[in-house]
C-alpha cells in the first residue's frame, strides 16, 4: 500500500509508481472490462477498480472494486461532474483512484470519453449563450441524490451483488467545479456525513451563472458534516468563491487545501494525481475513523502542513 505521506506530497511518487500499479494486482471480477481498458481507473489502492454502467441504475456511471467480496464494507461517494456535463467517466482517474480504497462512486451520466467509450460517444456540449450564462446541467443534485437511493436499496436487496456490502452511514458527496455547486447543494440530506469541494465555492456576486442553477452564501448554513474545499490556488477561477465559502464556515469542521495546479486541478494525472491522495485521506479520516490518515489534516506538523506544496487551513 502506498506510504501515506507520501500520499499527501504526491509530486515525486506518481510518475515512478503509475506503470507498476498499471500492471500489478490482476482483477478477479469475471464481468470486469478488458484489461487494456483498465488502466486509467483500477487505481493505486489495495482493490483495483472497475468503471461500469449497471441497468438498475441507469444514467450514472460506477465505480467499484473489481471484487467486492474482497473489500471492506463499501464506503459511498456520490460525484458531480465538472461542468456539470452528462460524461460520468469525464474524472475517471481521480474517481477510480477512490474506489480502489474500498468504496462505492457513483457519477452522474454516461461513459463519453476514455477507453470504454462506445465509438462515436460524445457528452452534450455546454457552452455559455450571448448572455454569458450556462445552460442548464446535464446533471443535476437529483441524480446524486437518486445515487444515494439506489446504493443504500441495493444494499437491503436480496441478490445484490452489493447485499450487506455497504456501509450505508459512510455517504460523501463530491464534485467538481459546477458538480462541487450540486454537492453543496446535497450538504443538507441528513444521510451525507461528509462534503468535499473541488474547484468550486458559492458565486461571491450573488449572480446567476449557470441556468436553474441558484444557490446563495445562504446554502452554506445546510452543512452539518465535515466539508473540506480542494482549490487550485489563485489561478484557479474558483479560487475567490472557494475560499469565501470557507472563510464563513464556522458551525463544523472546515479545511481549505490548496494546490497551485488551476481550475482543473489533478484530475488527468496518474490515479487522480495529488487531489485524489488528498481525497482519500479525507474520506478515510472522516467515514471510517482512520486517525493514520488524519494525520494529513491535523496537528501541528500534519503532512499537508509541513514540506508539502499545499497550502492548509482549517477552522478546528
Amino acid at each position: 500500500m502506498i506510504d501515506r505521506a507520501k500520499k499527501a506530497n504526491p509530486f515525486t511518487w506518481l510518475a515512478a509508481t503509475a506503470l507498476l500499479a498499471m500492471a500489478a494486482m490482476p482483477l478477479a471480477a469475471a464481468d470486469a472490462p478488458a484489461a487494456d481498458t483498465l488502466a486509467e481507473t483500477r487505481g493505486s489502492g489495495p482493490f483495483p477498480a472497475v468503471m461500469e454502467s449497471d441497468p438498475g441504475l441507469p444514467n450514472h456511471v460506477i465505480y467499484r472494486p473489481a471484487s467486492i467480496a474482497g473489500a471492506p464494507k463499501l464506503g459511498v461517494l456520490v460525484w458531480g461532474n465538472g461542468g456539470c456535463t452528462d460524461d460520468g467517466a469525464s474524472a475517471r482517474r481521480h474517481l477510480g483512484e477512490i474506489a480502489s480504497h474500498g468504496y462505492l462512486v457513483i457519477a452522474g451520466g454516461n461513459i463519453f470519453s476514455g477507453p470504454q467509450a462506445p465509438p462515436g460517444a460524445q457528452a452534450a456540449f455546454r457552452g455559455a449563450g450571448p448572455d454569458g450564462i450556462l445552460p442548464s446541467p446535464s446533471t443535476t443534485t437529483e441524480d446524486m441524490r437518486a445515487a444515494i437511493d439506489w446504493a443504500i436499496a441495493e444494499n437491503a436487496r436480496k441478490g445484490s451483488r452489493y447485499e450487506g456490502r455497504i456501509d450505508t452511514q459512510a455517504i460523501a458527496a463530491a464534485g467538481h467545479s459546477c458538480g462541487g455547486l450540486q454537492a453543496i447543494q446535497l450538504a443538507a440530506d441528513p444521510r451525507v456525513k461528509t462534503v468535499l469541494v473541488h474547484n468550486s465555492g458559492v458565486y461571491n456576486d450573488g449572480k446567476m451563472h449557470i441556468r436553474d442553477l441558484v444557490l446563495s452564501k445562504d446554502q452554506l448554513a445546510s452543512y452539518h458534516q465535515p466539508v473540506i474545499y480542494i482549490l487550485g490556488g489563485p489561478k484557479d477561477i474558483a479560487y475567490a468563491n472557494g475560499s469565501d465559502d470557507f472563510s464563513r464556515i464556522k458551525h463544523v469542521p472546515a479545511a481549505m487545501a490548496s494546490l497551485d495546479v488551476g481550475h482543473g486541478g489533478t484530475f488527468g494525472e496518474p490515479f487522480g494525481g495529488a487531489a485524489a491522495a488528498v481525497a482519500v485521506d479525507w474520506l478515510d479520516w472522516r467515514l471510517r475513523g482512520d486517525e493514520a490518515a488524519g494525520r494529513t489534516f491535523n496537528g501541528v506538523n500534519c503532512r499537508l502542513c509541513v514540506g508539502s506544496e499545499w497550502k492548509l487551513e482549517r477552522n478546528w
